[in-house]
């Protein structure tokens, strides 16, 4: 499989960004139930994320990995939405929902105009 050169990038900034969250230290953060829940989300998506096919076209394989940092977005509100107290932090997670459904939505409408199989 020949990726191409936005691929590759993508892929070294999501590489990137989850060796800079195992390097940091959670030990030394008070870990409460929400922060717990989001890092759980984090990792499930960063998981879901690494045994990914890609199909090598650019377009194609930046709308398979965004799905799932839209879906970790959605899961990280709604824990809010649970959890949280603060109306404007609230208000912003239901809008994070919002947006983030439709734009799920239209990738996925996306992928299957460009003949590739959305994730579930």
């Amino acid at each position: 499989m020949m990726m191409t050169k936005a691929t590759i990038v993508l892929l070294a900034t999501l590489a990137g960004t989850s060796a800079f969250a195992q390097g940091m230290d959670h030990a030394t953060h008070a870990a409460s139930g929400s922060t717990e829940d989001n890092m759980s989300v984090m990792d499930s998506m960063m998981e879901s994320m690494n045994g990914m096919e890609m199909s090598g076209d650019p377009d194609a394989d930046f709308l398979l990995m965004m799905i799932p940092h839209h879906q970790s977005a959605i899961d990280m509100a709604k824990i809010e939405l649970e959890q949280g107290d603060d109306p404007e932090t609230r208000k912003m997670a239901q809008e994070i929902i919002d947006a983030q459904e439709q734009e799920i939505a239209e990738m996925k409408t996306m992928l299957e105009r460009l003949g590739v199989d959305a994730p579930e």
